[in-house]
């Protein structure tokens, strides 16, 4: 499957080594309570509904305007599908990395070696969470996998364009624009349907390791 094929198919929706992310007072606020314990885990197809319900809070509808990652404005209907989401889960080097504060799923992140690149969608964090350190947490777990286990040069995903504030939280973690342009998928009604006419995804990347841009 090249690039664009997964790339679109992921973002218009979209080792098992368990471990504690430390609840840094700096990155950790108030609304995370301290005491709680914050682990990674990779995620199973037992884990499809959660993840579904997951990723469907942070950008569908109103419950997702609590965050700032929500699409409600201009996109409906579903964000995930469960068949696309089962066949990531089983594929070869592609897992949905979960994060889960005492047993609660909190959120989530696709990684994938795509064609020698690293691929990183299906990013969704708890809206009652957004903005609370965790979601940086996830995509530095995430870029660290890429790198030092899967030996991956570069970091891509795909942003609809009109997205600037998630756009500049990215390009802060040292990300860059390509000009590269993927269209959406109009009337393909599993990843959302469309309440504008002009959506479009541009690529996004990131050299891994400390290499130069």
């Amino acid at each position: 499957m090249q690039f664009d094929t997964l790339e679109v198919a992921h973002l218009a929706a979209q080792r098992f080594s368990r471990f504690p992310i430390p609840d840094s007072p700096i990155t950790t606020p108030a609304k995370l309570l301290p005491m709680q314990t914050t682990t990674f885990r990779t995620a199973t197809v037992d884990d499809i509904d959660a993840l579904v319900s997951l990723v469907t809070s942070a950008y569908r509808g109103d419950v997702s305007r609590v965050g700032w990652t929500t699409e409600a404005d201009f996109l409906d209907g579903a964000r995930i599908d469960p068949a696309v989401l089962r066949e990531d889960l089983l594929r070869d080097r592609s897992l949905v990395l979960l994060v889960e504060q005492d047993g609660r799923l909190r959120a989530c992140a696709h990684i994938a070696d795509d064609h020698g690149a690293g691929y990183f969608g299906m990013f969704a964090v708890d809206p009652s969470l957004q903005g609370s350190g965790l979601g940086k947490t996830l995509l530095a777990e995430a870029e660290r996998i890429a790198y030092t286990e899967w030996q991956l040069p570069v970091m891509r995903m795909m942003v609809i364009d009109i997205r600037d504030e998630l756009i500049a939280f990215y390009e802060r973690r040292g990300y860059r624009r390509t000009g590269i342009f993927k269209p959406f998928p109009y009337g393909d009604e599993r990843f959302g349907v469309p309440l504008r006419q002009d959506l479009r995804f541009e690529v996004l990347e990131k050299p891994l390791g400390g290499a130069a841009p």
